[in-house]
């Protein structure tokens, strides 16, 4: 490649970053718009964290959806929208308080989210299976048989577990506490790696 064809593509990056400063712009402030008109029902942000990037969603009632990035963040918007609302749009300062809790989290200042949560993604013995799961103290582990026991169906244990697998709020709602009766992890969405980080944590953290 000549000189003069390396400046030229230095160009037209540089062009094309710009374009792409001026489409954000243009998308926060149309999202803003929406916002002060009662338009906007639901809002996305990504944040980043020892288990990765994390998509977040969040409705009038709180936050409807935590996803991990092997999820697919676009399947998962595609998904919340159709099912919850297609108002669905980019708004990151509607999630400021879910990313600062989580930061506290990650940084180990924290043992119990306080934001509002929506279980609208779950519904019957799933959602009171995920509802039960931030009573797992923070540092502690349960079993799925053990949670089946709590929510009075000892037999139900392979449903907990479909609960856990199933959580549309992980992180924040602690699926990641709950492991098998032999002590191994069990499975997790969001990977097995994902899930020793967040206990490992928990467990440096609540020991200080």
């Amino acid at each position: 490649m000549t000189r003069q064809e390396i400046e030229s593509d230095a160009a037209v990056r540089a062009s094309f970053s710009v374009a792409e400063a001026d489409l954000r712009s243009l998308r926060d402030r149309l999202a803003a718009r929406a916002d002060e008109e009662s338009l906007l029902e639901l809002a996305y942000r990504v944040v980043e964290g020892p288990v990765g990037r994390l998509l977040l969603v969040s409705g009038e009632r709180g936050l409807v959806r935590v996803a991990f990035d092997s999820e697919g963040f676009s399947a998962v918007l595609a998904g919340v929208a159709e099912r919850l609302s297609p108002r669905l749009m980019h708004a990151p300062w509607k999630l400021d308080p879910v990313a600062r809790e989580l930061d506290e989290y990650f940084a180990g200042r924290r043992q119990r989210f306080d934001v509002p949560l929506d279980f609208t993604l779950s519904s019957g013995f799933r959602r009171a299976v995920q509802q039960e799961l931030p009573s797992i103290d923070y540092g502690k582990t349960s079993t799925y048989g053990r949670l089946a026991e709590r929510l009075g169906n000892p037999r139900a244990v392979r449903a907990v577990g479909t609960a856990c697998a199933t959580n549309p709020l992980p992180v924040v709602v602690p699926c990641h506490r709950v492991l098998r009766s032999d002590g191994s992890l069990g499975g997790y969405l969001g990977g097995l790696q994902a899930k020793s980080t967040l206990l490992e944590l928990e467990h440096a953290n609540s020991t200080k």
